[in-house]
C-alpha cells in the first residue's frame, strides 16, 4: 500500500469511527507518515498515527487494525494543543502540522494552527525553542530515574533520556524526530553534513557501539519469547499495552529484524530496549510470572553498561555532560 493510500484509510476512520468519540472536535495526522512522500510504499512495519482531539484526553484508542493499515490512535485535548504558538514550540506537535495533515475540523480551530505552523515551521526562533524543549526532555527523564522503580522503568527513563540525543539534531535540521527510527533517521543526516563521529559518540552513549550483529541477534530471539508471552494478555491499566500485542508484532519484532539484516544491528538496540522493557511492565500489569524474562533483560542491559541502577545514573550523568556539545552540534545544522 502507498502512503497516499494508507493516509486516505486513516481519513475513513476519522469520518466513519472517530468523529463518534466523546467530545471529538477534529483529528490530524502525525508521525512518519506525515512527513513521506505519498507515492513511497508504506512499510510493513509502520503504522499511521492520528490525533483525536477532544474535549478531554481520558479516551485512548492504541493500536488497531483497519482496512488494511495499522493505525495508532491517541487523543489530545484542546487545551493541551494551546495555540498556533504553542504547537510552533513543540517538538512533536509542529511537525504534525508543518504539512497538510487535518483529518476532521468541526471548530475550525486545527486549520488555523495548519496555516500558522506551515508557515513559520522553518523560522529559527522557533526551530531553538523546539531544541530547547527536547534538551528540557532529555533532561527531565534521565533525572526522573528512581531507584525504588520497576528495572523496567528505570531503564525507559534513561533509554528515552539518551535516546532524545537524535531528536534535538534531527529537530535542528527540520527533520521528523520519528520514534521508533531516530537513530538510523540521525545517522543519515549526519552522514550528509560529513559528522559520523558525533553519531558514533551517540551510540556510545546509548552503549550499543561495539556490539556486534550475532549479540544483537540473540537479543531480539529474547525478546520474541517475551513478546509472546506478553502480547495476548490483558493490562488494561497500562498505557502501552496495544503495543505489546499480535497486531503490533510486525513493528516491535520484524521492523528490528528489518534493521539487522540492513546491516544496522546498533540501531535496532533502541527499539529493541524499549519493547523489552513494555513487555515486562504487561506482565506485570497482567499479574503474569516474569522471571525468567526479567534474566534476559538484564542480559540485554548489560551489554549497554546500564545493567544496574548505579550504572544506568552513571550512563545517564553521561548524557547529561554531553548535552553543551550537542547543542553546539544542532546549531551547526540550523
Amino acid at each position: 500500500m502507498l502512503v497516499e493510500q494508507a493516509r486516505q484509510v486513516a481519513g475513513q476512520w476519522v469520518a466513519e469511527e472517530g468523529a463518534g468519540m466523546p467530545g471529538f472536535l477534529g483529528a490530524f495526522l502525525a508521525g512518519s507518515v506525515l512527513w513521506a512522500r505519498g507515492d513511497e510504499t508504506l512499510a510493513p512495519w509502520s503504522d499511521v498515527d492520528v490525533t483525536v482531539v477532544s474535549q478531554d484526553t481520558a479516551q485512548h484508542a492504541g493500536k488497531f487494525r483497519y482496512n488494511g493499515v495499522l493505525l495508532e490512535v491517541s487523543t489530545l485535548s484542546m487545551a493541551e494543543l494551546g495555540s498556533p504558538q504553542d504547537v510552533l514550540s513543540h517538538y512533536h506537535l509542529a511537525g504534525g502540522f508543518h504539512r497538510p495533515s487535518v483529518l476532521a475540523d468541526p471548530t475550525g480551530r486545527l486549520g488555523e494552527i495548519q496555516r500558522v505552523v506551515s508557515r513559520d515551521f522553518a523560522e529559527k526562533p522557533w526551530i531553538l525553542a523546539r531544541c530547547a524543549q527536547a534538551m528540557d526532555a532529555i533532561r527531565g527523564r534521565i533525572n526522573r530515574m528512581d531507584p525504588a522503580d520497576p528495572p523496567a522503568e528505570q531503564a525507559t527513563s534513561w533509554l528515552f533520556g539518551t535516546g532524545g540525543m537524535p531528536h534535538v539534531l534531527l529537530v535542528a535540521a527540520l527533520r521528523n524526530p520519528t520514534v521508533r527510527g531516530r537513530y538510523p533517521a540521525v545517522r543519515d543526516l549526519l552522514a550528509a553534513h560529513h559528522r559520523l563521529d558525533c553519531y558514533e559518540r551517540l551510540l556510545d552513549l546509548l552503549g550499543c557501539a561495539e556490539l556486534d550483529a550475532a549479540r544483537v541477534r540473540g537479543h531480539l530471539a529474547a525478546l520474541e519469547e517475551v513478546y509472546d508471552a506478553a502480547a495476548p494478555l490483558a493490562a488494561p491499566a497500562y498505557r502501552f499495552a496495544s503495543d505489546v500485542s499480535a497486531v503490533a508484532r510486525p513493528i516491535a519484532i520484524d521492523g528490528s529484524r528489518d534493521l539487522i539484516e540492513r546491516g544496522l544491528h546498533r540501531e535496532a538496540v533502541f527499539w529493541i530496549v524499549a519493547t523489552y522493557a513494555r513487555c515486562l511492565l504487561k506482565l506485570a500489569a497482567a499479574g503474569a510470572h516474569r522471571t525468567a524474562y526479567e534474566r534476559g533483560f538484564r542480559a540485554l542491559l548489560a551489554d549497554l553498561g546500564a545493567e544496574t541502577f548505579r550504572d544506568r545514573r552513571r550512563r545517564g550523568d553521561h548524557v547529561l555532560a554531553a548535552l553543551p556539545d550537542l547543542w553546539q552540534t544542532a546549531m551547526s545544522l540550523c
